[in-house]
């Protein structure tokens, strides 16, 4: 049955614009002001403590948390504008094919990879890290599960951006096609817990990945503060988008209860050798990130061709650190001098779709260590609990 199909896939993982203001360089290198270091106050007054969320505009980010919530299948507040939309038949069969699906994938699947992030990420999200996931699609989910601490998440992919819908303009009949685009993906996606290449071209060429990213962060507790449509320029500076640069969309928000903003950036582009050719100011912005944490989930074995060397370079000179599965960078590429490996799971051989992409050095790691930990939890294409695989690379210090 689809439904039930559905309730299995969900518990896999995937893989594969409104402005209002002219969006600044990024935040990679601005040191973050003290609460209170601007204020001349005399030792008798005590500052203020600045209020980070105060900069945002409430009712904008009402409305963007709602329209989240509403994609999300997620009851509204009846003061939103988005409660008589949910009286809707549609709307109420949507919420009931997602809702069963996502308690059983939080039950059999997110809280596992939670728990595994607190006991074997524990010193990297001590450092609340910015992290870097090129060929991620839409999957902010796993990103964030991973990393809960992160302050920015910077997402790459072929995939465009999209929109956000507009609900309340839209006839039912046009959000029902919306809302049954945003389940058709999901239900395709996560029957195999990746995307595949020619479903996520048609599933996401029109409505992009900005409505389940969207989805994801309301289902992971966040409220969305604002969201603008960017850009990146010659330059590697983001701004406000326009003709002829990377496209790209900039989503802050916040965790439930809590009061310190993130960011997440999604850029659109080719970043095979190619592609960064024609755009060099992506490779640029990389350099700027300064020492990102990196994070790889069938990633198509592409960067195990010579075609995709340039970014597999930048990733293992700029990042601190690197999570991924076999389908990243080879295990090859890693100078035993340079860096300290953690191996969890299990690894036999890829998929046969990714045959050819057997690596007998990473085979004989699983073989000659019997004291590799476990994951029970399933990642990348091997996606069955105990069959899959991960890998933690930690830059050494230099001597």
């Amino acid at each position: 049955m689809k439904i039930q199909a559905l309730l299995f896939v969900i518990f896999s993982i995937f893989g594969l614009q409104s402005c209002s203001k002219t969006e600044p360089q990024p935040n990679l290198e601005t040191p973050q002001v003290e609460v209170g270091e601007t204020a001349k106050t005399s030792s008798l007054t005590p500052a203020k403590p600045i209020d980070p969320l105060a900069q945002y505009d409430q009712k904008q980010g009402d409305d963007l948390t709602d329209t989240a919530k509403f994609i999300a299948g997620m009851n509204v507040d009846q003061k939103s504008q988005f409660y008589p939309l949910q009286k809707s038949q549609f709307w109420v069969n949507y919420r009931n094919f997602i809702d069963p699906a996502w308690s059983k994938l939080e039950k059999q699947q997110l809280t596992k990879v939670s728990q595994w992030s607190q006991e074997e990420l524990a010193k990297i999200n001590q450092s609340n890290p910015r992290i870097f996931y090129p060929f991620s699609g839409p999957d902010f989910l796993y990103a964030y599960l991973f990393f809960p601490t992160a302050q920015e998440y910077v997402l790459a992919a072929l995939e465009p951006v999209g929109t956000v819908p507009n609900f309340q303009e839209l006839s039912e009949s046009q959000r029902n096609k919306k809302l049954a685009d945003v389940r058709d993906s999901l239900y395709s996606l996560l029957q195999f817990s990746f995307f595949q290449t020619k479903e996520m071209k048609s599933d996401l060429s029109n409505q992009g990945v900005l409505p389940l990213i969207l989805l994801f962060m309301a289902r992971t507790n966040n409220r969305i503060l604002d969201l603008q449509y960017i850009g990146l320029d010659q330059d590697a500076k983001i701004q406000k988008f326009e003709k002829g640069m990377i496209p790209g969309v900039k989503i802050d928000f916040v965790h439930q209860g809590e009061k310190q903003p993130r960011t997440l950036y999604y850029f659109s582009g080719d970043i095979s050798d190619d592609g960064l050719k024609k755009t060099p100011q992506f490779s640029q912005f990389v350099k700027q990130m300064n020492q990102p944490v990196t994070y790889l989930k069938a990633a198509s074995y592409l960067m195990h061709r010579p075609t995709f060397s340039t970014i597999r370079g930048l990733i293992l000179d700029q990042s601190q650190a690197i999570l991924q599965d076999d389908s990243g960078i080879p295990l090859k590429s890693f100078v035993p001098q340079q860096w300290n490996l953690d191996f969890y799971g299990t690894y036999t051989a890829p998929i046969s779709l990714f045959s050819v992409r057997y690596q007998p050095d990473l085979r004989k790691v699983y073989q000659s260590n019997s004291s590799l930990k476990p994951l029970n939890f399933g990642v990348g294409y091997k996606f069955g609990v105990n069959q899959s695989n991960m890998m933690l690379a930690t830059k050494k210090e230099k001597p």
